[in-house]
């Protein structure tokens, strides 16, 4: 019998597995606009052939670097030939929440900060959250509001901002070593039945922006150069 659909996404699809956990599809559609790659949008702007493989790679080597770590995720295992990785269950925060981590002004944070700060100045690992909803443009969203509208407790939300800080330094610091910057860094959590939180989706280059001696890379070039012998 065939695994269930559950969910189609915009990058990757869910299905059901018959132990309980849940298998990943990965796609080879990108977020962004008018053919133009941007982890920022809404909604899917271009297909680029062999990004779900390299993502799916990308994953892999973050997750098992965040296992070493000691930082909770969804990862069990991946099937490289097939694109897909096998994931414990997780509930999502409300009806899905982006956590997004910040090393330069840049994109939508410069958009909407501009008077105060210079485009590009560094930023010491800002930490912030929005809802995922299209229609809406990703509404920002405080600690204070998530706990009001009960959908996380103040100890998920401080789990969730220390271990968003705590990946997003080990990601910059694997880019460093290969002569690039991260700017900013998108990721998603879940929980457990016991209410534990842990990094769930993926880390993959569509989910970053990175820069090379000033010049942002794209998602599949920056998979070439992060693999690169």
């Amino acid at each position: 019998m065939a695994n269930k659909l559950i969910y189609s996404g915009k990058t990757k699809d869910v299905f059901a597995l018959k132990n309980g956990n849940y298998l990943l599809k990965f796609k080879d559609d990108c977020t962004g606009k008018d053919g133009v790659f941007d982890p920022g949008e809404n909604s899917i702007g271009l297909t680029i052939e062999g990004v779900g493989d390299v993502n799916l790679r990308m994953s892999i080597y973050f997750f098992e670097k965040l296992k070493a770590a000691g930082v909770i995720t969804h990862y069990v295992s991946a099937d490289l030939k097939k694109t897909t990785m096998e994931v414990l269950p997780a509930k999502v925060f409300g009806k899905g929440l982006e956590v997004i981590c910040r090393l330069r002004a840049v994109g939508s944070f410069y958009k909407r900060y501009g008077e105060y700060v210079e485009n590009g100045a560094k930023l010491n690992y800002y930490v912030e959250t929005t809802f995922k909803n299209d229609s809406k443009g990703d509404p920002l969203v405080t600690r204070d509001g998530l706990i009001e509208l009960g959908i996380m407790t103040g100890r998920q939300y401080d789990d969730i901002k220390r271990m968003t800080k705590k990946v997003t330094k080990v990601v910059a610091a694997e880019m460093k070593k290969r002569g690039m910057e991260l700017y900013d860094i998108k990721f998603e959590f879940g929980y457990d039945a016991d209410g534990n939180v842990m990094l769930i989706d993926e880390i993959a280059s569509g989910n970053m922006r990175v820069y090379k001696d000033g010049e942002y890379i794209d998602p599949m070039t920056l998979s070439k150069l992060f693999f690169a012998k």
